[in-house]
């Protein structure tokens, strides 16, 4: 078990802030958690989770104790047409789809490149491109603060909901998650309407891809609209796309015919944060040493220097803006602490 103090988390957030925090315990199998567990109970100070630190926005030094799983392990059960995939909470998320798919299983592939942890993918119920992870969550292993012991939750309690779950709120702070398994279908092939994943399959000349075409058509996407953080700082999407209700999706409308939305439910439309963001003159802007990214409105950037509380500025300058023409009232995905 790792426990140090003063410790700078700069290797531990995709966008780069060199924030230090009092002390920090990482733990590596069951066992640590309920030790570290235990020293959180009995030092009465405040704590929080991360994993890669792909979400999450440090506007200051942290004064209490970080902690992070480094539980590593893959293992894969199958029967019949299903497969079981347990992993280890400090799995990085992309690896863990690659070993799927190169097990000829492509039911996570649309969810590849996505940065992160395999605990993060429990929280933050990750997703891209139709799926998310709560589409295959199964259980949860973790142990709870409350009693130091494991716990076994079931996908079905975590109430899993866009970019949300349980472990966000009445939740948050209560377990150390060690594991995640997840239930697939061997046989089959996401949905592949969704963005343009049928284009970049066109291109590459795969109408009917493996599951490793269609994972690279995914990297492919991925990698021309977003960053790599070790060239520009950023945590993704930095906002969760609006969902908005049937009365206020035909309000926009009829203003912007040509807006694009997703179908969510006869009572709501999802309309693309990106495209709110690049209607209101964004895209490619600059603020200080923040920006938004030139390919994709939806990334906040680090150009190099900024600090977490420039980024939050100008995270609420493109609130501010959306919220003046649209009405629309932009969410953060990302962790502001």
């Amino acid at each position: 078990m790792k426990d140090q103090r003063n410790y700078s988390l700069l290797n531990h957030n995709t966008f780069g802030i060199d924030a230090r925090c009092s002390r920090f315990l990482e733990y590596d199998n069951s066992e640590e958690a309920m030790e570290v567990a235990k020293l959180l109970r009995n030092d009465r100070q405040p704590f929080m989770t991360i994993g890669a630190g792909s979400n999450l926005l440090l506007t200051h030094d942290y004064e209490g104790t970080v902690v992070h799983s480094a539980v590593k392990g893959i293992s894969l059960s199958i029967h019949g047409d299903m497969a079981w995939l347990r992993c280890g909470s400090g799995e990085t998320w992309d690896d863990v789809v690659a070993w799927t798919v190169g097990q000829g299983i492509a039911d996570m592939a649309c969810l590849s490149l996505i940065p992160g942890e395999v605990g993060a993918s429990a929280v933050q119920n990750i997703g891209a491109y139709g799926a998310e992870a709560a589409m295959f969550i199964e259980q949860v292993n973790a142990v709870d603060m409350a009693t130091g012991l494991p716990a076994v939750i079931n996908a079905s309690d975590c109430h899993y909901g866009y970019r949300d779950s349980r472990f966000k709120h009445e939740w948050k702070n209560r377990f150390l998650i060690t594991h995640v398994t997840y239930k697939l279908r061997c046989d089959r092939m996401p949905a592949l309407e969704y963005g343009n994943i049928q284009n970049e399959l066109v291109q590459q000349n795969t109408p009917h891809p493996t599951p490793q075409q269609l994972r690279q058509a995914i990297i492919n996407i991925r990698r021309a609209k977003l960053p790599e953080p070790s060239e520009l700082g950023n945590a993704g999407s930095f906002f969760m796309n609006p969902v908005v209700s049937r009365a206020e999706f035909e309000r926009l409308e009829k203003q912007y015919p040509h807006m694009p939305h997703y179908h969510v439910s006869e009572a709501e439309e999802k309309i693309p944060a990106g495209w709110l963001i690049e209607q209101c003159g964004w895209k490619g802007r600059t603020m200080g040493r923040a920006g938004v990214y030139a390919k994709q409105a939806l990334v906040l950037v680090n150009m190099g220097g900024a600090t977490g509380e420039e980024i939050t500025a100008l995270c609420h300058a493109v609130q501010r803006d959306v919220k003046e023409r649209f009405g629309i009232d932009l969410k953060p995905e990302v962790n502001i602490v």
